[in-house]
């Protein structure tokens, strides 16, 4: 394998499937295969998911509430994800933790990096949720810095698109992907891959960022395998 540890980043509207909200429960299952599938091959795996199939703290500043409130309501559903999520895992025989950047400790371990990294060398899948229990930071920023500090070699960033295009590839079928790209590059050609706050650390921490199709079966696999899938991001 490529890699020994990796942060899988996943949105909230990933769990959705079909579904227009909430959560899809053969959406998570199949997510929860893909994620044993490479956590039986001693892949040390943790995971940061967003929280956007049930409430965007952005989305509700907009309407007119206090977008701390909001940023809190969007802190709690990543921590209902990731307890969704657990339980997918659990039911697939996969050893996991969920820890919180906020204490919820009647359902989940409070964030102790120590104690995430001793989960990781045991062979649990980390469920990080809650982002980084601030408001105004999005869950990428949440992914980012909880890569850099249980010292992850890569983020692998789960979309349903195949990487990163010159334009939005939904929109736009003349849009050409990238399979490798500088974060320069990225920068001076104005593409999103993750917010600035989060781009920012990982160039400046040198963390690598995959983004790929986390919605076809294997491809997280071949990932980890190295094979040539997605689009990467480094220096």
């Amino acid at each position: 394998m490529k890699y020994k540890r990796i942060l899988l980043k996943l949105s909230g509207e990933a769990l959705m499937g079909t579904r227009q909200y909430g959560i899809d429960p053969v959406r998570l299952a199949e997510y929860a295969n893909d994620i044993k599938e490479i956590a039986d091959l001693g892949i040390q795996v943790a995971i940061v998911i967003g929280g956007g199939n049930i409430f965007r703290g952005v989305a509700g500043a907009s309407n007119g509430m206090d977008r701390v409130q909001g940023d809190h309501m969007g802190m709690l559903a990543t921590v209902i994800n990731g307890l969704a999520l657990q339980s997918a895992l659990e039911n697939a025989d996969v050893q996991t933790r969920l820890q919180t950047a906020i204490h919820i400790e009647e359902v989940a371990e409070p964030f102790i990096r120590r104690k995430a990294m001793r989960h990781l060398e045991k062979g649990r899948v980390v469920i990080f949720g809650g982002g980084t229990g601030n408001p105004y930071f999005t869950t990428d920023s949440a992914a980012v810095l909880r890569a850099i500090e249980i010292e992850a070699d890569v983020i692998l960033k789960g979309t349903r698109v195949d990487g990163i295009y010159t334009a939005d590839p939904e929109k736009d079928s003349s849009a050409i992907k990238f399979d490798h790209i500088s974060f320069d590059d990225v920068l001076r050609k104005g593409l999103k891959v993750m917010d600035t706050t989060a781009f920012t650390l990982s160039q400046e921490n040198e963390l690598p960022i995959i983004v790929f199709d986390m919605n076809k079966r294997g491809n997280l696999l071949k990932v980890v395998s190295g094979e040539n899938i997605g689009t990467k991001v480094n220096l």
